[in-house]
């Protein structure tokens, strides 16, 4: 995140002698990303973080491919994702590719057993229902209903709900996750024309030092294996940390929508980067205001990308028959566009209470045999009058 943010007690240079008032030495972390050529942060914290006890078996969570190749368009029912009670139990992954993952969560109970960092991806989860607060060492990072968690690769985590009804659409980038580079200024601040601020970005809140030994549990994925580890000392036993490399919140409710006279592109809707794929954010806005204009999209061929749209609200102006928690993916190579008479039926209409997130990659995507056991498998015939 192109922001400085500090929480905590910090000393006045970086790498000079910090300490407690027993007089023993802070351990200081540097947290970096792209080598040393990018964003990061330095983390002090009350026991060294390197204190590992044990490092288990790995064992695979590599997703089951049912279709490595694909031109269909399909449609799968999210809330068909049965809710379990463990965080990573429930996460279900449904596509992928070598650049990201996509997965629902329906997890019933809060993590208490153990602590999960995701070493070699960045995650973007997207609350549809529920809330809570994320801790890590950065500090509480509260989230609600609506909520994008931005979560960069290399943080040691916990998800505490505030109730059992949780629904969640999770992306794992390869590359970071940042601001598109066009809302930036050459300081990365956000320019005037972005739909969001730094207002909108809420970093964590307070910072909770946990100085305690013992056994504690770390379930680190890295690619695709799990490998439980357990660590001497609490992964939250940090006294200060600054920089700008940090887990942060932005409401879906908060991206100001950009129109025109005529239809937009689906570029006007982007809220966030990566090497291999956009997220955008499809929010309530007034349509187009030309006298002669057609709300609903154009038609379109996806020559270099697949389209997945997951549906916050059971409408979208251009398609049927869509229920909350539904996922549609047109795939590259064939075109895609409105449903029925979705066309005529948008002309003189003001407004849309749509609410979607889109994810758009760059490399097609591999579908899993989970997200066979939830599809309709004849939505790509549904354009046939």
């Amino acid at each position: 995140m192109a922001r400085y943010h500090k929480l905590g007690k910090i000393p006045q240079k970086r790498h000079v002698q910090f300490r407690n008032s027993d007089g023993k030495l802070y351990s200081e972390e540097l947290i970096s990303t792209i080598g040393f050529d990018s964003v990061y942060s330095l983390v002090y914290h009350c026991n060294i973080p390197t204190a590992v006890k044990e490092i288990e078996e790995p064992y695979s969570v590599a997703p089951e491919i049912a279709h490595p190749e694909n031109l269909k368009s399909r449609k799968y029912f999210g809330f068909e994702v049965k809710a379990e009670d463990d965080y990573l139990a429930s996460r279900k992954t449904l596509m992928v590719n070598s650049d990201c993952q996509i997965s629902l969560a329906a997890p019933r109970k809060s993590m208490k057993d153990y602590f999960y960092k995701n070493a070699t991806a960045d995650e973007v989860i997207f609350v549809h229902k529920g809330g809570g607060v994320m801790h890590s060492l950065y500090g509480d990072l509260p989230f609600v209903t609506g909520d994008y968690v931005v979560i960069p690769r290399g943080t040691i985590y916990q998800l505490e709900f505030n109730s059992d009804n949780n629904r969640l659409f999770i992306v794992e980038s390869s590359s970071p996750v940042v601001t598109p580079k066009r809302y930036r200024n050459d300081f990365g601040q956000l320019l005037e024309h972005s739909p969001f601020y730094e207002r909108d970005i809420n970093p964590p809140t307070e910072l909770k030092t946990y100085n305690e030994e013992g056994d504690f549990k770390v379930m680190i994925k890295k690619n695709d294996y799990m490998y439980p580890t357990t660590y001497a000392y609490h992964p939250f036993g940090a006294i200060g940390w600054d920089g700008y490399l940090f887990p942060y919140t932005f409401s879906i409710h908060n991206f100001e929508p950009i129109t025109g006279r005529v239809h937009q592109p689906p570029p006007v809707h982007q809220t966030f980067a990566a090497a291999g794929f956009v997220l955008c954010s499809f929010v309530p806005r007034k349509y187009d205001y030309h006298p002669d204009s057609i709300p609903a999209p154009y038609n379109h061929s996806n020559v270099d990308s697949d389209e997945v749209l997951y549906y916050v609200e059971p409408k979208f102006m251009s398609r049927t028959d869509v229920v909350e928690g539904m996922i549609s993916l047109h795939p590259l190579g064939i075109p895609h566009g409105p449903h029925g008479e979705a066309v005529e039926k948008s002309i003189g209409k003001e407004e849309t209470e749509e609410l979607a997130v889109m994810v758009d990659t760059f490399k097609p995507l591999q579908l899993t045999k989970f997200a066979a056991s939830i599809e309709d498998e004849s939505y790509y015939k549904s354009w046939v009058h």
